[in-house]
């Protein structure tokens, strides 16, 4: 066998499926067959194709014209975001900066809820290589004449919902635009500030391996 192996991780239709998943398609199969949405004959020359079929190329034509199960057959995910995400992290985490410092950077994990109080002091938390607890993680920020920094990476969606009073909440802005899509993790920015402010920034991921991956105060 002469040239290069196709690469698959550039396309995730081009994946192998295991029989486990042939069985899956072939069982769709039979009950739109009870269903009446296909003929017997029909039935025989998908089952066949299915048994054959190496990919989820192969697979995903067999049951397109089949609206009840047609999503059950999307190839899995390969995208960046789609890592990013792993349940079972913390549930919730409380820090103070009160005349002093919180700084989260490198690998670690972002909980559901996630609450600083910065009182004449500040934090910053970066998460372009963090990962989260849960699809979705609200992180509550109170800045009182203080200040706060968070840092994200393009596949990261971002709500901000802080309220400012003679300060504010401002973002995400930065130096790369968002690559958003349906295993993107939302964090949601909330809190008051009290003459300081929150500032989210976009930014490209850096080198994972920090000189201290967090300081906690």
């Amino acid at each position: 066998m002469t040239g290069e192996v196709e690469r698959s991780d550039e396309d995730p239709g081009r994946l192998r499926v295991s029989d486990a998943e042939r069985h899956q398609v072939a069982e769709m199969l039979r009950d739109a067959a009870g269903d009446g949405r296909i003929d017997l004959a029909e039935l025989d020359e998908r089952l066949e194709a299915t048994y054959a079929a190496k990919t989820y190329a192969d697979l995903v034509p067999i049951t397109a014209d089949l609206p009840a199960h047609r999503d059950a057959m999307k190839a899995p995910s390969t995208g960046a975001a789609a890592s990013l995400v792993t349940p079972g992290g913390p549930r919730e985490e409380r820090h103070f900066a009160v005349m002093s410092g919180v700084d989260r950077s490198g690998v670690w994990t972002v909980p559901e809820q996630l609450t600083i109080l910065c009182l004449m002091g500040g934090a910053n938390l970066d998460l372009r290589h963090a990962t989260y607890a849960a699809r979705e993680v609200t992180i509550t920020i109170n800045a009182i004449m203080g200040g706060a920094n968070v840092i994200v990476g393009p596949h990261t969606h971002v709500v901000v919902e802080g309220t400012g009073f003679m300060g504010g909440y401002h973002g995400p802005s930065g130096l790369v635009d968002p690559e958003l899509d349906a295993d993107s993790p939302t964090v949601r920015i909330r809190g008051f500030a009290f003459w300081g402010g929150v500032n989210v920034e976009r930014k490209p991921r850096s080198d994972p391996r920090p000189t201290h991956r967090h300081r906690l105060h």
